[in-house]
């Protein structure tokens, strides 16, 4: 017989957990103070108490904090009075608006769809409104009974399952979508990021999991190497053939490995950044790099997800730009780019780290000298070095790019940012 942690539980009932069930737990009092602290600080709250016995302080400071929150990353459920929100680490691991919105675009429609790793259950609300049948899996009987709640007051008809993935996954019908979140910590609390090492590993479920359905989802820490990502599920029966980079506002957030069959076609990158999209082919091109000392005048810096998917030769061929030196990751062309994936310049001017020569520079381009935004690419000092050098303080509408050109020679790019 199975302990009692690993007993599957079909949630066709109200789960007892974080006390009570949470209608019963957060009575009216409580949610009233709720409604009256919503926009105080937690701390202050907690050290000030409350004489109402009524009031249960500590769920209350819990939902406080999570709307807080919830406005932040998830304003369309912060906007629903009655969501129940789970304790901060939770909330602080969970996917937001913005990128759940995202894989509900990636997935599509279809008839049935499961998430083998409902935590929240933000992704699973947003993916499962393209679906008919939608199961939620989660071994955290709090996290299950908060979603089974919230579910239900946001309207959406699906069934939750407490129990872990890989003792409900036989048990399922077939389904045209799995998706997993794999946690990401051990079991002593600390950072994990391999494939192998998240819980549970998703390697040695894969063949199980190709059987039971169409596609494969994986949401995978953002610190991994996409490519050994992509090798180690290939290796393990899986076939890759979407990897997508999402960032949100110039920060890598998720990285999304779709798996389908083998007769899926070639692996295809999505470079994401808020609403920009950079799509590609996987290549192993080598990028061209600008010869010569003279600089076009427009100057590029790839976002986030460029930089981390490394496809420098495929934005090279599309957008019609060049590197200006091996390893410095900025692009420059004649023409202006309007659609380049990231942040764009026009260089003033160009100098040597020689203090004099760059306040002529500055003079000659008419560009304010107190102050610039300073950022180094393949260049021996830092961005606090630099800044002491040049006795510049920060900030302004001038930015500095210190790198190192192809022919070795260290130089100070002086531009301002275009739109």
């Amino acid at each position: 017989m199975l302990p009692l942690y690993k007993k599957l539980i079909s949630i066709n009932f109200y789960l007892l957990s974080f006390y009570y069930f949470c209608s019963m737990l957060i009575n009216e009092k409580t949610w009233e103070y709720v409604r009256q602290h919503a926009d105080d600080d937690v701390r202050k709250l907690a050290l000030q108490g409350t004489k109402d016995a009524e009031v249960d302080l500590t769920v209350a400071l819990q939902q406080i904090a999570g709307r807080q929150t919830a406005r932040r990353k998830l304003p369309s459920w912060a906007a629903v009075d009655a969501i129940i929100y789970p304790p901060h680490l939770n909330m602080e691991q969970c996917s937001s608006e913005q990128t759940a919105r995202y894989k509900a675009q990636m997935t599509g429609k279809g008839e049935s769809m499961v998430d083998l790793t409902g935590g929240f259950g933000v992704d699973f609300y947003w993916m499962s409104q393209g679906f008919n049948q939608c199961t939620y899996v989660e071994q955290n009987e709090q996290l299950c009974t908060i979603a089974q709640e919230n579910f239900r007051v946001l309207g959406r008809n699906c069934k939750v399952v407490c129990g872990f993935a890989a003792d409900v996954l036989p048990q399922l019908p077939h389904a045209n979508l799995i998706f997993m979140d794999p946690a990401r910590r051990n079991e002593h609390g600390g950072r994990t990021y391999g494939i192998a090492d998240c819980t549970p590993n998703v390697l040695e479920l894969l063949p199980l999991l190709m059987q039971k359905a169409d596609r494969l989802l994986l949401k995978l820490s953002p610190m991994l190497d996409w490519r050994k990502a992509v090798d180690d599920i290939n290796r393990h029966g899986g076939h890759v053939n979407e990897v997508h980079i999402v960032s949100v506002n110039n920060e890598c957030k998720e990285l999304l490995v779709a798996v389908n069959h083998p007769e899926a076609d070639e692996l295809q990158l999505f470079c994401v950044n808020n609403e920009d999209c950079f799509k590609c082919t996987a290549s192993t091109e080598t990028v061209n790099v600008l010869s010569g000392a003279d600089l076009p005048p427009f100057l590029y810096e790839p976002n986030a997800s460029i930089m981390k998917a490394g496809c420098f030769a495929e934005m090279e061929r599309q957008l019609g730009v060049s590197q200006i030196a091996p390893n410095s990751h900025l692009f420059v062309s004649s023409e202006k780019i309007v659609k380049f994936p990231g942040r764009k310049f026009q260089i003033l001017a160009i100098s040597s780290v020689n203090l004099k020569e760059l306040q002529q520079k500055f003079s000659e381009s008419l560009v304010p000298i107190e102050s610039a935004n300073i950022a180094v690419r393949n260049f021996p000092m830092s961005v606090e070095q630099l800044r002491k050098k040049l006795k510049l303080r920060d900030g302004g509408d001038t930015y500095i790019f210190a790198t190192t050109l192809a022919d070795g020679q260290h130089k100070l790019l002086i531009c301002r940012k275009i739109g």
